[in-house]
């Protein structure tokens, strides 16, 4: 007998059940810590900002009540609650700063004098030194340069005593070489030129050598225009430093003929010797006055200050 043939039959296959795309914990975790560090990242921003606004207001709060103190009378002055505005601007104040007993001009010149001399000097003292300690080669340099390091852990005031003694032997008292030349040395300004002095490649020395060239020559056409930033920030800051000098001017110089801009502002120019009462208004009005230079000379030349000394740090 013949089988019959029979067509197989395939039986359809029932199709996969795709899986509904859900989210992984892994994937939910990312998330979350992305979304913390977003949460603290903005916390901190807002503390930073905060604890910045609260520093600036502390730090220009001062300049403000100073300012505002000169343009107020001195009855509104000395009132129990103060106020942070001035009811009746008085600019006569000014007037009485500099037509006073206080002879403000007299001050401003003593001290551009002394300012601008001390300077001067003290550059050349600077170059001459950093350039011995950055290019020449002579027994002790290093333990000499060690030594003079070291004197700048010894605070400034333990020295008033004998510097006083030693001016008065000679006799300069009350002139204007007392506030002169016992400050012409800088140690920190000879460190701060020596370091940026090292940066100039030496091949520049040994070939300025070669070719018969001095040393004050090679110091003065090569290493001064290239250490300019740094010899701006000596000048501003040493400048700055004449400027503020007080104790010392104090004690050595305290003659109407000689006296400082930072002396003549605690006299007795601002007393009243019939009520023996003090004229803050106008006393702050000098201030202000002596205070314009200094913010002036530091806006405008601060990035001279901050590229000379961060230049100086780095030896390549």
């Amino acid at each position: 007998m013949e089988k019959e043939n029979t067509p197989e039959t395939t039986i359809p296959s029932a199709p996969t059940p795709q899986p509904a795309p859900i989210k992984t914990m892994k994937e939910k975790d990312i998330k979350s810590v992305s979304v913390k560090q977003r949460v603290v990242k903005i916390l901190v921003q807002v503390g930073l900002y905060t604890f910045l606004t609260i520093l600036a207001i502390s730090i220009l709060f001062p300049f403000y009540w100073m300012l505002i103190s000169s343009l107020k009378t001195l009855t509104e002055y000395n009132e129990t609650i103060p106020t942070l505005w001035p009811r009746q601007f008085c600019w006569d104040n000014y007037v009485t700063a500099f037509t006073g007993e206080l002879n403000l001009g007299r001050l401003f010149l003593n001290t551009v004098i002394v300012g601008v001399v001390s300077t001067l000097l003290s550059l050349v003292v600077t170059i001459i030194s950093a350039f011995a300690f950055a290019r020449l080669e002579f027994k002790g340099k290093n333990l000499m340069f060690g030594a003079l390091l070291a004197t700048m852990m010894i605070p400034g005031e333990l020295f008033t005593i004998t510097n006083y003694i030693t001016v008065s032997a000679f006799g300069w008292l009350n002139t204007f070489t007392v506030l002169i030349v016992p400050f012409l040395v800088s140690v920190f300004y000879i460190y701060l030129l020596r370091q940026n002095f090292m940066q100039i490649p030496n091949e520049l020395y040994l070939a300025a050598k070669v070719d018969g060239t001095s040393d004050f020559k090679y110091l003065w056409r090569v290493m001064v225009p290239l250490s300019a930033p740094t010899l701006i920030s000596i000048t501003i800051l040493k400048m700055m430093g004449a400027w503020n000098s007080y104790i010392w001017p104090l004690l050595v110089a305290n003659d109407s003929a000689h006296k400082l801009v930072t002396v003549g502002l605690r006299g007795t120019a601002f007393v009243d010797l019939a009520t023996n009462m003090i004229n803050y208004p106008a006393q702050m009005a000098a201030v202000v006055i002596v205070t314009i230079p200094l913010l002036l000379v530091f806006i405008f030349f601060r990035k001279y200050i901050m590229r000379g000394v961060s230049r100086s740090g780095i030896k390549g």
